[in-house]
């Protein structure tokens, strides 16, 4: 399924392109606000953004741009009644990979929507985010906030395992059996603590990791 972000707060276009592009199967969610679009985005990656820029909580140029520095490789289209060419520049400078101005007909943005995602291939698989916290599967580099973060091999595997699996526990044993034991290293059940102890040091102590006394560790979005 392919999922949208489309962040619009007038309601009646927003649920014109919904209602048009479900009908193409597509999985579309609106945020009224940009705070509301930031913590979704914070949570779950999308296939693909739209952003109108005049919004009530800001500009959508300043929105895109904070995406550009956590996702790069999202797909983000504006749409917007801004049609004067320099700030069509301005949108494309800020990070958009297309730019769409009001009024617009459905069909043509389906179709660049289609291209785009064509183009991009599959983008969603290649992130995963809890919080502040966001992996990069394809570069295998670890985010907290903007800035990347340098982590062992093991506190990679450890992260990536707990962020695949968000909103579940994993238990101690299945950590070291798929972290270590399967890559042929045995270590006792220590080695585990002191990884996870060094891997929310270097997270600055994340809320959204949590310990299960007495059973593992989960990756839990904050409310």
């Amino acid at each position: 399924m392919i999922e949208i972000y489309y962040i619009e707060d007038d309601e009646c276009i927003a649920m014109a392109v919904k209602e048009y592009l479900s009908q193409k199967g597509y999985a579309v969610s609106i945020f009224g606000t940009l705070e509301s679009g930031k913590k979704a985005l914070e949570h779950h990656i999308p296939s693909i953004a739209l952003i109108d820029w005049n919004m009530p909580d800001g500009e959508g140029n300043s929105f895109c741009r904070w995406i550009r520095s956590r996702w790069k490789e999202l797909p983000v289209i504006f749409l917007t009644v801004r049609d004067d060419t320099c700030d069509i520049i301005s949108g494309f400078e800020y990070g958009a990979d297309d730019y769409v101005t009001k009024p617009f007909e459905l069909e043509i943005l389906y179709s660049r929507i289609h291209a785009l995602l064509r183009r991009a291939g599959n983008v969603q698989s290649q992130y995963l985010s809890c919080g502040s916290i966001s992996i990069d599967k394809n570069k295998t580099a670890v985010f907290c906030g903007e800035k990347e973060i340098t982590v062992s091999q093991a506190e990679y595997q450890l992260l990536q395992l707990l962020m695949e699996n968000k909103g579940k526990t994993v238990t101690r044993e299945r950590l070291l059996t798929q972290i270590w034991d399967n890559n042929g290293n045995y270590v006792n059940d220590n080695t585990l603590t002191v990884t996870m102890k060094r891997l929310r040091e270097k997270l600055h102590h994340p809320p959204c990791l949590k310990t299960i006394r007495s059973f593992g560790y989960r990756m839990e979005d904050e409310v």
